[in-house]
């Protein structure tokens, strides 16, 4: 094979990827192929990014509190540890709570989602 119809070859592989790798959207729906598959749609809610997705702001704020009632109990060494587990305790907490309120207050979007099936 001569370089011309490698590089042929090359372009039509490259064209048919492209053309699978299509997305589909509401307009398409009913649509039928060759091989048997229609698209079909649905709709899915999905988690929108709020302003603090990782929950910093929760984790940081419970590990504050947790580290300062942590190093309210015991003494020596027995004190340092309660601190270091307050700390981890609350920020797992303050992650956990600004979680919830996330999903509670609305960062949520419905979607419609279209792809092929048999």
């Amino acid at each position: 094979m001569n370089a011309r119809g490698y590089l042929a070859g090359l372009a039509l592989v490259g064209m048919t990827f492209v053309a699978q790798a299509r997305t589909y959207g509401p307009e398409d729906e009913g649509r039928r192929f060759n091989d048997g598959t229609v698209v079909r749609c649905h709709k899915v809610e999905v988690q929108k990014n709020s302003k603090d997705p990782n929950r910093v702001t929760g984790t940081v704020a419970g590990a504050v509190v947790g580290g300062l009632l942590g190093n309210q109990i015991g003494g020596g060494n027995g004190k340092k540890l309660a601190t270091v587990g307050g700390a981890v305790a609350g920020g797992a907490t303050g992650r956990y709570v600004q979680g919830q309120h996330q999903q509670n207050s609305g960062d949520r979007v419905v979607q419609t989602v279209c792809e092929r099936t048999r």
